[in-house]
């Protein structure tokens, strides 16, 4: 699938293109699934002019999985055959994984252990990186209270459970239909909205120690919620950096991705997935993640 210029899913098209040119270092991944993120349809919009350099036509699309079809020289750590997963965001938005091939470089792909099907690991690379990141940055302990915004999104729930593993208590912001998908995975669920800073207060009176949000435009509840010396982060508002927080943009790293999979794949970490499409049917898969009401990842099945 490509588009020519920006705009809206509608662009979309599918087309024959050559196959990627495949550099030392590299790893040619025959595609099995790709997954759909927020950030492709913005990217698309030109919503990161400006910040990524982009080429045309772009064949959007960062998620992947699949089976290595080549390696290019000086590429030991993997081999023809092996099943892997990759968060494949690079320098230049132009060869995307909405394809039946994708080369990138062996530094930001994973290997897929067995028992992880091509869905799980597809879905996982840049929302549980993101998560992973967040919380890293935070330096998130067993000792932290910890507020996620949006904690039954895509980068939420994944968030949420790594905080959990680490023994930190966390509450958890999401409409009241999933609040019982957050207590299932031990976290203290509170409805967003007006009225979140007195609701998080019963929960936490002396406020939280850590912030991870996962939203946008929550900053000054953020502030009042957060305890004298917390730490706060957000993948969705920069201007957190002028009131002592941190911007966080995730970064393709395919030795934490192996750990994110080692941990699905021993069932300490659980990625939720709500339907695939066809690669043909891309477009409709991009207008199903702005309608926001998906329980889960949008997947691609690149072999259908």
């Amino acid at each position: 699938m490509i588009y020519t210029e920006y705009g809206d899913p509608s662009t979309l098209q599918l087309q024959e293109v050559a196959m990627p040119i495949l550099s030392p270092g590299a790893v040619l991944i025959r595609i099995e699934r790709a997954s759909v993120n927020p950030v492709d349809w913005k990217v698309m919009s030109g919503g990161l002019d400006g910040l990524i350099e982009t080429v045309f036509p772009v064949i959007p699309g960062w998620d992947v999985s699949g089976v290595v079809e080549a390696v290019g020289p000086d590429t030991p750590e993997f081999s023809p055959g092996d099943r892997v997963a990759s968060y494949g965001r690079t320098d230049l938005i132009h060869n995307g994984t909405f394809a039946e091939f994708v080369a990138l470089p062996a530094t930001s792909v994973a290997a897929v252990p067995e028992g992880v099907g091509f869905d799980a690991a597809a879905g996982l690379p840049l929302t549980g990186l993101t998560a992973l990141r967040s919380l890293e940055t935070l330096e998130l302990s067993a000792e932290d209270t910890l507020l996620i915004h949006a904690a039954s999104g895509g980068v939420g729930y994944l968030a949420a459970q790594l905080a959990r593993e680490l023994g930190a208590t966390v509450i958890g912001t999401a409409s009241p239909s999933n609040h019982a998908k957050l207590a299932a995975i031990g976290v203290m669920p509170v409805a967003y909205g007006e009225g979140l800073v007195e609701r998080v207060r019963e929960i936490a009176p002396d406020g939280v120690s850590a912030v991870a949000d996962f939203v946008g435009e929550v900053r000054e509840d953020t502030l009042a919620l957060l305890a004298d010396g917390g730490r706060h982060v957000s993948i969705a508002d920069p201007s957190v950096e002028e009131v002592g927080g941190r911007w966080v943009w995730v970064r393709p790293d395919g030795e934490r991705l192996e750990t994110l999979l080692e941990k699905v794949a021993s069932g300490a970490l659980k990625v939720e997935i709500d339907r695939s499409f066809a690669l043909a049917d891309a477009a409709e898969a991009f207008e199903a993640s702005k309608a926001g009401t998906a329980n889960g990842k949008l997947i691609i099945d690149v072999t259908r």
